[in-house]
């Protein structure tokens, strides 16, 4: 400012002179301070005055004023100016004058409370404002609206069931007119029914429930008209509906509105929102009013079908998926189904149990049980057509396997009778083409003993008795249905006292975004680090792939939970029939049969024979153990025109095991040791077993031979 120049006026004289006032809002406190031209512009006199909130709230229009919170909490958030339009309102409740105010609010998080200082200046135009031209302003009469309903909509849209909807619906905050009572009428008959209710105590809706349509009510009028119908005071509502008035009068209210619930062209129901306060029930108010109503009407018949559809589906899954039965005697048996695919709870995965036939003595022993058939299947897809197929399939299988037959033949007929049903009738008619995988596992509970035949399924897992996990391989076909004339082969093996078989569906191995690889280790870890009975290992199985802590551990892929989960877990005792305690050296057994057809099953003993010794303490010896047996493995398939057998146990303490590794086979040349030259590209194994094995041998069988090395675990102190 140049000398001589006259000073610049106070900034509270030009906004005095403007008209404004300034005033400034506390939340901590709940203090409110005005100069002289904010006092006036407020009603009082003309001078600075510190009131307090509920002195303020007496000097605006109820809507005005919870409209201001609204719109203070959304200019925080997005950091902009707040801007209100309210009226002003004398002691008799008349508007005096409608106000602007226009302030940058500020929210202390140490304190939890907003400061705000504003201005405050008349306008002539009562109705609401429009957003001041091309500034960042925030609390637009219509944009707090819009964002109100832009999350109600979000909100209504997510809720899955009508408890979920109700629960939305009541603790929507409408931004200048927010209901204190709602209650959500629906129609039975000729009578209207309470849906739900918030804001009046439990048993206030007794007088409402069941009141017929012709009853003299606003409600009820609704629905027969599918006109809304709005009540600005209780003058007006005694006016209108006099015969029920009485009803509505105890709970004190000042205002009502009650609105059309349409959904798809049908009057479902009707919707009241009711005030403590006076509402005037302006077209702005009626707009927001009705299209609360109409997403409300939307998300409740969304909610009706989903919660029709679930009581439908879960009890489909109840008539199809069966209980394991009577308890088995030396057995313990677990299983789970967890549909994860959508709105249907029951898709294309299953399991049974089923008793099979036969006499006494084939299949009853003293004090035993009888043998019985396990079937895990995963039929292709996840819709009706797959709970479908599903059904039939496990019909069929049942009836097969009730008519004595063994596994491979069971699957044959399940394939034949599924590619029948679903391969087409004409020539080139590929109609729903759908295939099914499949396990079925023959079991005596007397000797432990199992026959598997496999459709295209993932393979048995063994839980050995100290908690080592195998992959049991086993032979196995296409999946059913895709060849009528498929052949599956039968794998026989025998669960040891203690050891546990799970069979699965490969949603328990890919669920959260894993392939067979990773998802396996997944559930391998899951078996050997739990500790209790077959009950307690399934429910840890499916919350380890499918339960919160499962999105902790997804996998490579993209993290779907679209397959259902089907488990089943079979048990057999560590003790002998009759409670006995089977007295026994604590043994690791792993059987495999490698056909001169299948060399590739090779790499398939090897992983077999890493997995029993795991937790080896030598890795030079697993590694000379998997060298010796691939010497052993291929000296039959190229020698011999025979299968190879090979059997693999680990017995004794930790420090102190003996491994035996024996390959079988129907040869009769036995092997003798040879002296191969430098450049020999054979004949070398014996010395080889014979250089790494501490012993070893070769023993003639009836029919054929076997050979055989052991490997003794050193002691701690000579590693």
């Amino acid at each position: 400012m140049r000398t001589g120049e006259p000073p610049l006026p106070a900034v509270g004289d030009v906004l005095a002179s403007l008209a404004t006032g300034v005033w400034h809002w506390d939340t901590s406190t709940g203090l409110v301070t005005a100069d002289a031209e904010a006092a006036r512009l407020l009603g009082l006199p003309a001078e600075e005055v510190t009131l307090t909130e509920a002195q303020v709230r007496a000097r605006l229009h109820p809507v005005d004023w919870n409209e201001i919170t609204g719109v203070v909490q959304l200019a925080v958030a997005e950091g902009t100016l707040a801007e209100v339009r309210v009226r002003v309102m004398d002691e008799r409740g008349r508007i005096i004058r409608v106000v602007r105010s226009r302030s940058r609010p500020k929210y202390d998080r140490r304190k939890k409370a907003y400061e705000l200082i504003g201005t405050l200046q008349e306008v002539t135009e009562p109705t609401p404002g429009s957003p001041a031209g091309g500034s960042t302003v925030t609390g637009d009469w219509r944009r707090s609206r819009e964002a109100f309903l832009l999350d109600a909509g979000r909100a209504l849209a997510e809720a899955r069931s009508t408890a979920e909807v109700l629960r939305v619906a009541a603790g929507l905050s409408m931004p200048g007119f927010s209901p204190d009572g709602l209650a959500v009428f629906g129609v039975e008959g000729d009578r209207l029914t309470i849906i739900g209710h918030h804001g009046q105590r439990p048993g206030d809706e007794g007088p409402f429930v069941h009141m017929a349509l012709e009853t003299d009510y606003p409600a009820a009028e609704v629905v027969r008209t599918g006109r809304a119908v709005y009540l600005s005071s209780p003058e007006e509502y005694r006016a209108r509906y006099p015969l029920t008035w009485p009803l509505a009068q105890r709970f004190n209210r000042r205002s009502w509105a009650f609105l059309p619930l349409t959904a798809s062209g049908r009057t479902m129901g009707a919707w009241m929102a009711a005030f403590t306060h006076r509402v005037a029930f302006t077209p702005d108010e009626r707009s927001v009013l009705t299209t609360v109503a109409r997403m409300l009407a939307q998300a409740l018949s969304r909610a009706g079908t989903a919660e029709t559809e679930r009581e439908l589906s879960e009890g489909l899954q109840r008539s199809m998926m069966p209980t394991l039965g009577p308890e088995v005697p030396g057995m313990d048996l677990a299983a789970r189904y967890v549909p994860t695919g959508g709105g249907l709870q029951v898709g294309g995965d299953w399991y049974d149990m089923i008793p099979l036939p036969g006499g006494p003595a084939l299949s009853r022993t003293k004090g035993g049980a009888g043998r019985f058939a396990l079937v895990m299947g995963d039929v292709q897809g996840h819709d009706v057509r797959a709970a479908g197929l599903m059904g039939q399939l496990r019909i069929a299988l049942r009836a097969y396997a009730s008519e004595g037959h063994r596994p491979d033949a069971v699957l044959s007929r399940a394939s034949r009778f599924l590619h029948g049903i679903v391969g087409g009738t004409e020539e080139g008619d590929i109609t729903d083409l759908r295939f099914a995988t499949c396990l079925y596992a023959e079991v005596d509970p007397r000797t432990g003993v199992l026959e598997v035949a496999r459709a295209g399924h993932p393979d048995p897992v063994i839980r050995m008795a100290d908690g080592t996990v195998l992959m049991r391989p086993t032979a196995g076909g296409l999946p059913l249905g895709v060849d009528p004339d498929a052949d599956y082969p039968t794998t026989r093996f025998t669960l040891e006292p203690g050891e546990t078989m799970m069979i699965c569906t490969d949603g328990l191995i890919e669920t959260g975004g894993h392939d067979l690889d990773t998802g396996w280790q997944r559930v391998r870890t899951i078996l050997e680090q739990h500790e209790g009975d077959t009950e307690e290992l399934a429910d840890a199985l499916v919350q380890g792939v499918h339960g919160p802590s499962s999105h902790y551990t997804t996998g490579p892929l993209a993290d779907r939970r679209e397959d259902d989960i089907a488990v089943l877990l079979l048990n057999r005792h560590p003790e002998a029939p009759g409670g006995a305690v089977a007295v026994r050296p604590e043994i690791r057994r792993t059987l495999l049969t490698v056909a001169q057809a299948e060399p590739e099953r090779i790499s398939v003993a090897r992983q077999q024979l890493r997995e029993l010794l795991h937790d080896w303490s030598s890795s030079e010896q697993v590694d000379s153990a998997v060298l010796l047996l691939s010497e052993m493995l291929t000296n039959v398939l190229v020698h011999t025109d025979t299968d190879a057998l090979l059997l693999a146990e680990v017995s004794g303490e930790k420090r102190e095991r003996r491994m035996r590794v024996e390959v079988t086979d129907a040869g009769e040349e036995l092997p003798h040791k040879r002296r191969p030259g430098e450049l020999a590209s054979s004949g070398r194994g014996l010395l080889l077993i014979e250089l790494l094995a501490d012993a070893w041998g070769v023993e003639p069988r009836g029919v054929g031979k076997s050979i055989w090395f052991e490997l003794y675990e050193p002691p701690r102190d000579k590693l």
